[in-house]
């Protein structure tokens, strides 16, 4: 099997954390967030600031959310679901887009996991959540050029909790609970395990 793989970033960094707890992060102060960066309501960064209503939803069944505006928040909720001990992967793939194969040696990283994802914010924002009978692995990669690259991948043992219309069981032609969903992580994201 051979796949495209791109890497892209916002540039967007982190707050020091006192900072971003003066910021309100609500859809309820939405008005006032844009105030804040000088952003009209209609416009396409407003459009991208309303994103946070994801961070509102409620989490599913087995699953843990939180989206985080501080390192100190990422590293505090991550840890509080995993201790203290804990590594952060992310996929190692070279700049720029190219085809990419499966390589040999597959890597099983942990059972239980937190993966955060950089949201397209003007500051840094991760979405991060863990579910339960998650497996992460780490997936070698061999490109078109010949360069190494990892890819992280997570596998769901149990999806009977998620929409019936979800995207995944649209793709795979299966039905919630019937067999393991596994995807690759966005380049832009980060996967915590256990030591």
């Amino acid at each position: 099997m051979k796949m495209n793989l791109a890497t892209t970033t916002n540039g967007a960094v982190f707050l020091p954390h006192q900072v971003a707890e003066s910021i309100p992060f609500s859809s309820n102060k939405l008005p006032e967030i844009l105030n804040r960066f000088s952003l009209k309501e209609k416009s396409t960064e407003a459009e991208i600031i309303k994103e946070l209503e994801e961070c509102e939803e409620p989490a599913m069944e087995g699953e843990a959310k939180y989206c985080t505006t501080s390192l100190e928040s990422l590293i505090d909720f991550s840890t509080s679901k995993l201790g203290r001990n804990v590594n952060v992967q992310a996929n190692e793939v070279k700049t720029g887009s190219q085809e990419y194969e499966f390589g040999v040696g597959m890597e099983k990283l942990a059972d239980k996991s937190v993966v955060c994802y950089k949201m397209n914010y003007p500051y840094a924002v991760f979405y991060c959540h863990t579910f339960t009978k998650t497996r992460t692995y780490m997936i070698p990669l061999v490109g078109a050029d010949g360069s190494k690259a990892k890819a992280m991948s997570a596998c769901h043992s149990d999806r009977s909790a998620w929409h019936p219309k979800h995207v995944a069981f649209k793709v795979l032609n299966v039905k919630p609970g019937t067999v393991p969903v596994c995807h690759f992580v966005h380049n832009n994201a980060m996967v915590w395990i256990p030591k």
